[in-house]
């Protein structure tokens, strides 16, 4: 019998048995509008006029009657009662009789009586002979509990996902392409006596492309993927996730050479508690089993674990030992050529304009993961769309990238005086970070609502950065606070407002971090005290008088910082509200145009002309440019090509 219509049989007999099982001990299982009565009520209820009707049959000494107000009731008359038809007949009773007939009803009625009884008993007996195969009871091969069959990929002749499908992660593909090659060839790894590793596990922040990369393993090599996460091994009931960890490993071995993989184990692989509480119990036995399973299989088999996760420092040691996980391989942030290489997979399906240079999208893009690049890249192809363009030109790409780093624009009316606060606000920030040393370029300042944020200023590196220095993060806090102190100097202390509430946040922060986690406190010296009590962590406590420091030296470190900054700002209020009346008028600068005020050579002509001289022809699906535009564009050979367009529509 097909295995889906075994288990939906056994539900449905679940059901109906708790159904009559329900129906045992809540009332009448056959008919619950029949009121079973007795004899002494039934002769009152007679005697006071309120039958309608009834059927006697003489061979069960059953009465079903009808009161006059149409409900139904059920009595037994006692024998030898000569009276029951003159009685009936006095009161104008409608009489029937009924054959003689052997009591179905009750018969029935002692069935469904038994019923529920019978079903659960086999069900438990079901549950034992099955015991062998599931986790609870053996409702495992009945009704799935204990297995979780991953879901199995195999080739097909040809891969769906290879090596050419990741791009920025050179270091970590190169590593993996020893694990292809045995997975082809093993006997060249065999001959030699060497052995591969059995587990790799990759740790990286979460959209780098861990799975993508196992995936790639398996289609470069052609052998079958395994899938699974961690979660999926833990359950409430007690046992099903080491049914499940043994059924896969079960299933690779009879599919060698094969790829386990194992996402976000740090669910079923987390350090193990060494109290003697048991509220994880279920969780580390799944965990015992998997290293076992590990443990329990040749490295010549052709079954490689795979497992991801982003938290690798709270995985158990246990797990990370030679022999079961031996290698650790790092995905991290693609850099500058990583994020170019990402962008042209993502983007070799979608037709781009000629003015569209993935270079420098890349470049204005730093510290993104490939699957914010790959949303970008979606992003700039549905403005374009909604735009009806027959190509994904530049600017669309700049408004995705806004998009995803600020949010999307909220036009929502702000008051007068909202707004030219907001205005004051973002050119704060903006004026210190042009003057702060070591500070990102500014990208754009905005006062158009986007997310949370009422306004914005954007700062874009323009290279890869590894490491901070105490310049850049002073810089970083000065900057946090030139919205609020703009706000005061312009508009005085009893008119600021709250939206300095995240600047004040991450500047804070960043001040903490320096004293107690970066060694760059000027009285704490080179010290750490991140992992202590001052974080809630009890693993390393610190005394009072050491957090009163810490707590007095960040306060003394932003309220010095935050006097400077007002001190600029009021120096140098002229420069700012030039900024300020700028983008209360366009609402949205450039980060040139904002170095042209700061400057004095700020220009609206000039930059409209440069702009708009520089801008592609927009081409949308209403048709082409005429001829004279065409031959204009030619001049300037900013043609499209053909096969990166896409198809014009016909009515």
């Amino acid at each position: 019998m097909n295995k889906f219509v075994k288990n939906f049989l056994i539900w449905i007999l679940i059901l109906i048995g708790l159904f009559l099982f329900t129906q045992r001990f809540t009332g009448n299982p056959l008919n619950t509008e029949v009121q079973d009565i007795n004899f002494s009520t039934y002769v009152k209820a007679v005697n006071k006029n309120k039958v309608k009707s009834v059927t006697i049959n003489n061979g069960t000494h059953v009465i079903n009657g009808i009161y006059k107000d149409n409900k139904r009731f059920r009595a037994v008359y006692p024998d030898g009662d000569i009276h029951i038809v003159i009685r009936l007949l006095e009161h104008n009773v409608e009489i029937l009789a009924s054959e003689p007939t052997s009591d179905w009803g009750g018969v029935l009625f002692q069935i469904f009586n038994v019923l529920p009884f019978l079903i659960m008993i086999s069900l438990m007996i079901f549950a034992a002979r099955r015991g062998g195969k599931g986790g609870l009871g053996g409702f495992g091969g009945g009704l799935n509990f204990g297995k979780g069959s991953p879901k199995q990929f195999k080739p097909d002749g040809k891969p769906t996902v290879t090596f050419n499908d990741v791009a920025g992660i050179d270091e970590a593909k190169q590593e993996l392409e020893e694990v292809v090659d045995f997975l082809k060839s093993p006997e060249k790894f065999n001959r030699l006596g060497g052995r591969i590793p059995r587990g790799l596990l990759l740790v990286g922040d979460p959209g780098n492309g861990k799975t993508l990369l196992a995936k790639a393993i398996a289609g470069e090599a052609g052998v079958p993927f395994f899938p699974m996460s961690g979660s999926n091994f833990v359950e409430v009931f007690v046992g099903v996730g080491a049914s499940r960890v043994r059924e896969l490993f079960d299933n690779a071995r009879k599919n060698a050479p094969c790829i386990i993989f194992i996402d976000e184990i740090d669910a079923v692989g987390r350090r193990r508690d060494s109290s003697l509480r048991t509220n994880n119990d279920e969780r580390e036995q799944t965990l015992n089993q998997l290293l076992v399973e590990m443990d329990g299989f040749d490295g010549t088999q052709g079954v490689i674990v795979i497992a991801a996760t982003n938290r690798a420092d709270i995985l158990d040691p246990a797990l990370l030992r030679p022999g079961r996980f031996d290698r650790r391989i790092t995905v991290n942030y693609p850099d500058m050529n990583g994020r170019e290489k990402i962008l042209l997979v993502h983007s070799k399906n979608i037709p781009l304009a000629p003015d569209v240079n993935l270079r420098t999208v890349a470049r204005g893009t730093p510290g993104f993961s490939g699957a914010e690049l790959a949303n970008i890249v979606n992003e700039a192809a549905l403005l374009a769309a909604r735009q009806n363009k027959l190509a994904v030109n530049m600017s669309d790409f700049d408004k995705a990238r806004d998009k995803i780093i600020m949010g999307a624009e909220r036009r929502t009316k702000m008051d007068e005086n909202e707004l030219k606060n907001t205005a004051y606000h973002e050119s704060g920030h903006a004026f210190i970070a042009y003057i702060s040393p070591q500070s990102d370029p500014i990208h754009k300042i905005t006062i158009i609502p986007r997310g949370n944020a009422l306004g914005m200023v954007v700062r874009l590196p323009d290279r890869d950065k590894v490491s901070t220095t105490r310049t850049e993060l002073i810089s970083h806090i000065k900057i946090a606070m030139g919205g609020r102190a703009a706000e005061e100097v312009f508009f005085g202390e009893e008119n600021i407002t709250t939206g300095a509430s995240n600047d004040i946040e991450k500047a804070s922060q960043i001040a903490k971090n320096m004293i107690i986690k970066w060694g760059m406190s000027d009285k704490l010296g080179f010290q750490s005290f991140f992992n202590s009590n001052y974080y809630g962590d009890e693993s390393e406590k610190i005394s009072q008088k050491t957090t009163e420091i810490i707590d007095n030296e960040v306060k003394e470190m932003m309220q010095r910082l935050y006097s400077e900054v007002r001190q600029t700002i009021f120096d140098n209020r002229d420069k700012v509200e030039a900024l300020a009346k700028i983008v209360l008028e366009k609402e949205t600068l450039s980060g040139e145009e904002v170095k042209q005020v700061f400057e004095g050579t700020y220009c609206e002509n000039q930059n409209k002309l440069t702009e708009d001289k520089g801008q592609l022809p927009d081409f949308t699906l209403g048709g082409l440019p005429n001829s004279n535009e065409t031959q204009e564009i030619k001049k300037q050979n900013l043609e499209i090509p053909p096969e990166r367009l896409l198809p014009v529509p016909t009515n």
